[in-house]
């Protein structure tokens, strides 16, 4: 299925480069940008990132490795209400 009609980039190329990522380096983050950089392109108006997203997303491949997890501190939640600014 093609999955950018501008790039006429196929899902297959983006499952190939998230696999190429992930066996070439365990430990990085993939991302949309990443993935079209492999592919050697860049997106063009942008119509294609929710297909994009959701190809990404049921490729075993892109989980965040085990060592990254956790790392960043949680965002605050703004609706609760014993935070304070001070």
């Amino acid at each position: 299925m093609i999955v950018c009609h501008c790039r006429n980039i196929p899902d297959r190329d983006i499952h190939a480069a998230i696999d190429w990522m992930r066996s070439s380096d365990r430990q990085t983050i993939i991302t949309p940008g990443r993935i079209f950089h492999a592919l050697g392109t860049s997106s063009d108006c942008g119509c294609c990132l929710p297909v994009f997203l959701d190809t990404m997303l049921v490729n075993p491949n892109l989980e965040v490795p085990r060592e990254l997890q956790g790392l960043r501190n949680p965002i605050p939640d703004p609706q609760r209400r014993d935070q304070h600014e001070g």
